[in-house]
């Protein structure tokens, strides 16, 4: 049925305009704010259908609105356009296509007001003719308008059909009166899209710019390549299942739009410190590894140290004073003694086993060995690489550590410089807080659990997940799927991650969804996940809220020295 027409004076007309003004100025939504413009304009009009078409980038008018009430036809998604509305071309071999009246609004910038399409001269109406012909429709009165943003530039037509009698009797050409209205109303909605255009322009733009930090740092080191985008995934999917979750520890959650960007933006900029995090350190795959694996200097002077030794003894037998057999014998006893040493520093430089006692002592008795190079004597193990080699566990030192960790700090400082809009503040708070614990206990700013957002406590899990079943880290192998689960149950104990987030990881399935599309098949076996949601975090005390609101004010000791002494040290000499 046709909408109901009011004929109000031209005075309310344009009062009407300036309330749809307001309220097209303040619609964000891109879909909803098209479906006001043609339908506004139907009313004013009382016009029995409308199709809004936009410009694209390649010269040509595409279909996004189309409603006839006559014909019942609503189509207000691009996706629910038949295939034969296809895009109208504004040129055909160069030359501008104005026998469409829609492609001639955007050449001329003008509207365009026709009363009976079937004696209309110079424009090609045979589309609404063949729809006329196959539905018993009647195309009578033709209205196209253009929508101009600022710049006089054509963003899209309006183009309405059949207007009608205040009683809805029968169609009419379109009123002057109407005409102007509309125009005015096209006028605002022109400047409307361009605003709308350029909001979802410009944040293409940051988000594109931020993906390309993210690659960059990817693809800084090749064995984290693909961290900083699959971390993204994993949280936004989590973050999905809390505004889906209904349990206590949620119930008051959930995001618009905007937060959504908004978490995205922060996902993509979690690791954004680790452009200046030297990657010689990022890298190290071994304890002796800086620009490369030291190992093998060791090895060249426990050779020659070998050499030394045989040497030394073939001397003392040229000169009488030991037998030639046990000048052989002293030669192969230190051959098998050092290349015993070297296997024993060779698997101790891997850091993949913890260091004990016995293992430390015997590489300080290593490095009081001397050896001559070029008649100048030196250590067979140098200091730097005794400190590297007795790493208890791992390959890092903990001054390597610290500028690992480290990073977290470039990482917040480089957002908070960020002059983000108001509707990307916590930008910062989410990216900065995955490495933090819910008993203060992580970093860099030693923060609690309830003073930490919903979202930055989901990156911290996404974070650990992603790292823990990585097949790309020089430093391990990627664990299984119930190897990874259990070591975040262990996390969970110990007040690392949130207990009610990671319950929901688990419940919610994530973890495994993620697996399946992400890991190989040998790596995705059996969890026990009753095991793990029975878990209960050990208790701990939180100190007074005046210490804990303290915390935000800074990073930890040991970080702020980090800050202030950013010039890092080069790497060890050789």
């Amino acid at each position: 049925m046709p909408v109901p027409y009011d004929p109000s004076p031209t005075l309310e007309h344009f009062e009407l305009v300036l309330s749809l003004a307001r309220a097209l100025a303040s619609e964000k939504d891109r879909d909803r704010l098209l479906e006001r413009i043609i339908s506004e304009a139907k009313r004013i009009c009382n016009a029995e259908g409308g199709t809004l078409y936009l410009r694209t980038e390649d010269d040509a008018l595409r279909f996004v609105i189309v409603v006839n009430d006559v014909l019942g036809i609503e189509l207000k998604r691009e996706e629910e356009l038949p295939p034969d509305f296809r895009a109208i071309p504004l040129y055909v071999d160069g030359v501008p296509n104005e026998r469409n009246v829609a492609t001639y609004v955007v050449h001329s910038a003008e509207s365009v007001a026709i009363d009976d399409v079937y004696n209309a001269e110079g424009f090609d109406f045979s589309g609404a003719k063949a729809m006329d012909a196959s539905t018993g429709y009647r195309t009578r009165s033709c209205l196209a308008i253009p929508l101009i943003d600022s710049q006089g530039y054509v963003l899209g037509v309006i183009q309405l059909i059949n207007a009608r009698e205040p009683d809805g009797s029968e169609a009419i050409p379109f009123r002057e009166s109407d005409r102007a209205v509309v125009e005015a109303l096209a006028a605002q909605a022109g400047i409307a899209l361009e605003n709308q255009f350029l909001l979802d322009g410009q944040k293409a733009l940051l988000e594109s710019v931020i993906q390309m930090i993210a690659t960059a740092i990817d693809s800084k080191s090749p064995y984290t390549g693909g961290h900083c985008e699959r971390v993204p995934e994993l949280v936004l999917e989590l973050v999905e299942e809390v505004c889906k979750d209904n349990s206590p520890a949620f119930a008051d959650f959930h995001l618009d739009e905007e937060g959504w960007y908004e978490l995205r933006i922060a996902a993509w900029l979690h690791d954004c410190g680790k452009v200046v995090t030297p990657i010689h350190i990022m890298d190290k795959a071994t304890k002796l590894e800086t620009i490369y694996d030291r190992i093998e200097l060791v090895r060249t002077r426990l050779a020659l140290k070998a050499r030394e030794v045989e040497s030394e003894a073939y001397r003392l037998a040229a000169l009488g004073e030991i037998t030639l057999e046990e000048a052989e014998r002293r030669a192969s006893e230190a051959e098998a003694r050092l290349v015993d040493a070297y296997a024993f520093l060779k698997h101790a430089n891997m850091g993949a086993e913890f260091l004990d006692e016995g293992a430390r002592m015997r590489i300080l008795a290593l490095a009081e060995e001397r050896v001559s190079v070029f008649d100048e004597e030196m250590a067979l193990l140098t200091k730097d690489e005794v400190k590297n080699l007795t790493i208890e566990r791992g390959t890092l030192t903990d001054e390597e550590r610290l500028i690992i960790n480290g990073h977290m700090v470039d990482t917040i400082k480089m957002l908070e410089s960020l002059p983000f809009p108001r509707s990307l503040r916590r930008v910062p708070e989410y990216a900065g807080g995955h490495h933090e614990r819910m008993d203060g206990r992580g970093y860099p700013r030693g923060l609690f659990a309830g003073d930490m957002s919903i979202p930055a406590r989901a990156m911290a899990i996404a974070d650990v997940f992603e790292a823990l079943t990585a097949q790309d880290r020089p430093y391990k192998k990627g664990k299984t799927l119930s190897e990874t689960m259990r070591i975040m149950g262990a996390m969970k104990v110990n007040n690392h991650l949130d207990p009610d987030l990671l319950d929901l990881f688990v419940r919610s399935g994530v973890y495994r969804r993620y697996a399946e599309r992400c890991l190989p098949p040998e790596l995705i076996d059996e969890v026990d996940e009753e095991a793990i949601l029975a878990l209960k975090p050990k208790p701990f005390e939180l100190p007074p809220m005046e210490e804990r609101a303290a915390r935000w004010k800074g990073f930890l000791d040991e970080y702020e020295e980090l800050l202030r002494n950013r010039k890092l040290p080069p790497p060890p000499a050789s």
